[in-house]
């Protein structure tokens, strides 16, 4: 749930129709469900499709309908793929789908810190849910930006008081439902410094509103595919390690383990530090306690994250968050999304073209981001390569524990022994900048000659050089708007 600056991007759909550009999530979850309850509730990738939803919401509250013409896609989540099948295509009534007030207060296990806020609060705390509130839209439903008092529910003026995020529920089917009570349940009671903080929470007729922390620099996944200056290497590498605490302490310090099972870059939100925090709790599950080596599941997540044992059994360990950790370091490393289909063939897997090179020390920079231009530690990236070949084992038995990781991730961030400043790899790029030359091929951007960086001489003049010609290694960006 993307409560920054874009959307919710999680869910799965139909693997036989993996090409398809909608995503969809399965209805049916837990492996005790009734299959009768099928259906399958369809992600909204645009912004008339978040107000639609939304007249309806206010119509049934205030007699209102404003309707917008604008339509604006504010993430794409179409290279996400699934891992589970659609049960049916049917769908269920509203009526069916959100239970009646009385019984969802019943199977809600509420923690005493969460504040309780009317449908009317919100809607005046975020301005009646006017576009330039949208932060983003996704499977759950649409995410605004609001403004409420710091000790209590009423909304204050834009700019004063406590900012947060005002995540809606579309009234399209049961799944909706599930995963609004297990956000609630599970981070109603799981408080950590790098878990999104859930502040409180609506239920009034058939609206089913959650309030979160507001966090200003958005997702993972914005800053390292949507922008044109790349994230340094000291920053991926904190971002790295926060994101490995929050599943930590899921898997091994909450009072019961909790498999997360949708850890992706849309799901890992940052501060103003850039400081990671987990969001999206609506797919998690308890983990196995006792004798139990794993919880059963219908398989969901979003395809090329998953872990390929749960794909193919079903069966769910912390493990298999593990895995979808390699994942994502796999991601901060290269700069390239798990699932790109506009690479050329052979590129479209992060995880199967990464291989070749994951087990060779001497070809792990083929690995690196270009983007950095040799400003990444090279001590630091073959550390960090080696231990997404160990999260990435197809032996799930053989991949470490979080806390293991979290451990051999710690000294990253400070450690500067830069790439551009060896010689080896100054000719290195200049050798491939000669080679290219010969065969008449223009320089990519990022690509170093005689130790400087070149640009394409069709690229804007903003892009001239590198962005790190005015951020010295290993310090904070400047900050950039939310």
């Amino acid at each position: 749930m993307g409560l920054g600056l874009e959307a919710i991007s999680g869910g799965t759909m139909d693997v036989g129709n993996s090409k398809s550009r909608v995503r969809r999530k399965i209805l049916n979850d837990d492996d005790d469900d009734d299959a009768g309850e099928s259906g399958c509730w369809i992600k909204f990738r645009f912004f008339g499709s978040c107000l639609s939803t939304r007249s309806k919401v206010d119509s049934s509250v205030s007699g209102s309908s404003s309707q917008y013409a604008e339509s604006k896609s504010t993430n794409d989540t179409s290279r996400d793929q699934p891992v589970a099948p659609v049960i049916s295509s049917s769908t269920t009534s509203n009526a069916e789908s959100v239970p009646s007030t009385p019984k969802i207060e019943e199977e809600l296990k509420i923690a005493s810190q969460l504040r309780k806020f009317t449908y009317n609060e919100l809607k005046l705390a975020t301005r009646n849910f006017r576009p330039d509130s949208l932060l983003g839209e996704g499977g759950f439903g649409c995410v605004f930006k609001g403004w409420v008092n710091e000790n209590g529910s009423t909304p204050v003026k834009p700019g004063t008081g406590l900012t947060v995020a005002v995540k809606t529920l579309n009234h399209d089917g049961l799944q909706g439902h599930r995963e609004w009570l297990a956000e609630v349940n599970y981070l109603g009671e799981l408080i950590h410094p790098h878990l999104v903080k859930l502040i409180g929470y609506c239920i009034e007729d058939d609206q089913r509103l959650l309030v979160y922390e507001f966090m200003p620099r958005g997702s993972l996944e914005n800053h390292l595919f949507k922008r044109s200056m790349p994230l340094p290497w000291s920053i991926r590498m904190k971002i790295a390690v926060s994101a490995a605490k929050g599943l930590a302490f899921l898997h091994e310090e909450a009072e019961r383990p909790v498999i997360y099972r949708d850890f992706k870059t849309s799901n890992i939100l940052l501060d103003a530090d850039y400081n990671a925090k987990l969001s999206d709790f609506g797919l998690a599950k308890d983990g196995p306690e006792g004798d139990k080596t794993h919880v059963s599941t219908r398989v969901m997540g979003t395809y090329g994250y998953a872990a390929p044992e749960y794909v193919m059994t079903g069966h769910l360990t912390a493990k298999s968050d593990v895995y979808s950790f390699g994942v994502v370091l796999l991601e901060l490393l290269t700069g390239r999304r798990s699932m790109d289909k506009s690479r050329p063939n052979g590129e479209h897997n992060l995880v199967e073209w990464a291989r070749p090179y994951l087990g060779e020390k001497r070809r792990f920079y083929r690995l690196i981001d270009p983007r950095l231009e040799g400003r990444f530690s090279i001590k630091g990236a073959q550390l960090a390569v080696q231990l997404a070949a160990r999260c990435l084992n197809r032996d799930a038995k053989i991949r470490p524990a979080m806390s293991e990781v979290v451990e051999a991730l710690e000294p990253l961030p400070n450690l500067k022994d830069m790439a551009c400043s060896t010689s080896y790899f100054q000719a290195m790029h200049a050798a491939r900048a000669n080679t290219s030359a010969r065969n008449g091929v223009r320089l990519q951007p990022g690509f170093l000659k005689n130790g400087q960086p070149t640009r394409s001489p069709s690229m804007p003049n903003r892009y001239h050089g590198s962005p790190y010609h005015h951020i010295q290694p290993f310090q904070s960006p400047l900050a950039d708007k939310p």
